[in-house]
């Protein structure tokens, strides 16, 4: 499951990426300096985390991960092969989700490929772009079905729902708010359109903005604006400040960010939000030589879940030991919840809940 950082050039995508990934992502003053997309890791903070480190005297923390991609920056035209035109979109088109970057700051010093820092135009620039390659493959499918219906009545139907989707996208809808039935969202599945994604929206500031207070800046206003119409997240933080904040040891950082007045990392939400926003949970398993967070999506079922860990363990499943965090850490350790007979034995067809900490047996 992968996140694409996306948006205009210079609007701070590769600083963002390298303080996500703490990697060092090419960053400079000018358009198009991401031409291959970087790929990285965001470690996903989570709490309950050390507290089962500490609970099994542990040698190993493993955290979940998100994979995060950043993708070249786009321009006006790029549905018609301008700036990286299709190799952007093609890269779009791999990700899960759409982390989409907006600058709301002004810096002379820095290049703005519109020469004026404007984020609901900047926004539309990107939307236009998606629409624009989605009507493309839709007429592309149109006419494909279109003649496949002269030959046979069963396809009118999709045709039907292609058109109607067409129009939807015409109107500047994006097709993730396409509100059809269930044969329209069997459709979607079928055509991998770029406005279906879903997206989270990050305004960065500058370091002066987030630490100085942000409630009256104007750009983020329209960010916001833009977003509660959209249904989607806005995220807010300082790209710059993240970067300096990665190479921080903890203890420095809570400091950091104390001073700053916040207790979260812009960084640290939007990975969360992301894990969120893909669908995503963690189960746990745990003991001395390891404690590990384990990614799936949400309603997952036990067998399927042991082989995240191993194939071998889901094709030999025989049934899971499952405790929730909360119990586990209520009675204090695995010996006492076994004890209070809270540990429980579930079978290959449970569907795994956020927070589970679990031993699977198997033979094979």
């Amino acid at each position: 499951m992968k996140l694409g950082i996306i948006g205009l050039p210079n609007v701070g995508k590769s600083t963002l990426f390298a303080a996500i990934t703490n990697a060092k992502a090419e960053i400079a003053n000018y358009p198009f300096c991401t031409i291959e997309p970087n790929v990285g890791i965001g470690v996903l903070p989570d709490e309950r985390l050390a507290v089962l480190f500490k609970m099994y005297n542990a040698k190993k923390l493993t955290p979940a991960t998100v994979d995060f991609v950043d993708i070249a920056g786009l321009v006006a035209g790029a549905a018609e092969g301008k700036g990286l035109g299709n190799k952007f979109l093609a890269h779009i088109r791999e990700v899960d989700a759409i982390v989409h970057v907006v600058r709301c700051f002004v810096d002379d010093d820095i290049i703005h490929v519109n020469a004026k820092v404007c984020p609901r135009a900047d926004i539309e620039i990107i939307n236009t772009e998606l629409a624009l390659a989605d009507l493309d493959m839709l007429e592309r499918r149109i006419v494909k079905v279109t003649n496949a219906a002269k030959a046979e009545k069963k396809y009118l139907g999709e045709l039907d729902r292609l058109k109607r989707l067409y129009e939807h996208v015409s109107s500047g809808q994006p097709t993730r708010n396409f509100a059809g039935n269930a044969d329209d969202a069997a459709i979607l599945e079928t055509v991998p359109l770029l406005s279906d994604k879903p997206v989270i929206y990050v305004a960065n500031l500058s370091e002066d903005d987030f630490s100085g207070g942000f409630a009256g800046n104007e750009c983020l206003l329209q960010v916001k604006e833009i977003a509660e119409a959209e249904k989607n997240t806005v995220v807010v933080l300082s790209a710059k400040l993240e970067r300096d904040m990665a190479d921080l040891l903890p203890d420095e950082k809570m400091s950091f960010l104390a001073d700053l007045g916040v207790g979260e990392s812009g960084l640290e939400k939007l990975i969360r939000i992301g894990y969120e926003t893909l669908g995503l949970i963690s189960f746990f398993t745990a003991g001395p030589p390891e404690v590990r967070a384990w990614t799936i999506k949400k309603g997952t079922n036990a067998k399927a879940a042991a082989g995240k860990i191993h194939t071998d363990i889901e094709r030999g499943f025989i049934r899971a030991e499952v405790i929730g965090y909360n119990e586990l850490v209520a009675c204090g350790g695995i010996s006492q919840a076994k004890e209070k007979g809270l540990v429980r034995l579930e079978g290959k067809d449970y569907i795994m809940q956020d927070g589970d900490v679990v031993f699977f047996r198997f033979n094979v």
